[in-house]
């Protein structure tokens, strides 16, 4: 079992940072889309991440379901804080590959949205989220991966 969680105080009713999820999301991530205005049933997701949204309570809470892993993710308001919460029960080779690249993925990709929501609560973040070097490194290997892979896609069947 994976649980990973992420809480940051913007310093102002966090509420509606719930409802503006999309519009904030940092866009180094991929953009986050949905086939439907984001609401229970909209299946979407970011890059190949791909889930399902189960339960919305404007200014509250949303949540969702990974589609190709057994797992959730919720991102919720109480206050002034935001929180987002990961839980997952993947199988070996799954969690093998949350240990040693997505963790750090994930964390990176959450702290840059949590950025973003302080910025727009009008404040500039006190300690603003940094790439480690694992996760640039990463980054950089599956933008080479991917960039063949729409290469391959374009040139067709050999």
């Amino acid at each position: 079992m994976i649980r990973n969680v992420h809480v940051r105080d913007l310093g102002v009713p966090a509420g509606p940072f719930v409802e503006r999820i999309q519009e904030l999301w940092p866009p180094a991530w991929g953009k986050q889309e949905f086939d439907r205005p984001l609401g229970v049933g909209a299946d979407g997701g970011h890059g190949p991440i791909r889930y399902r949204c189960t339960a919305f309570t404007p200014g509250e809470s949303i949540s969702f379901e990974f589609t190709e892993l057994t797992g959730t993710h919720t991102l919720s308001a109480s206050g002034t804080v935001v929180r987002h919460e990961l839980i997952g029960d993947f199988g070996f080779a799954a969690r093998l590959r949350w240990a040693l690249v997505i963790r750090w993925l994930h964390d990176a990709c959450l702290e840059d949205l949590f950025d973003n929501f302080e910025r727009a609560a009008g404040r500039e973040p006190a300690a603003p989220a940094r790439w480690s070097p694992r996760v640039r490194l990463v980054r950089r290997a599956f933008g080479v991966v991917m960039k063949r892979q729409r290469q391959n896609t374009l040139a067709g069947p050999s």
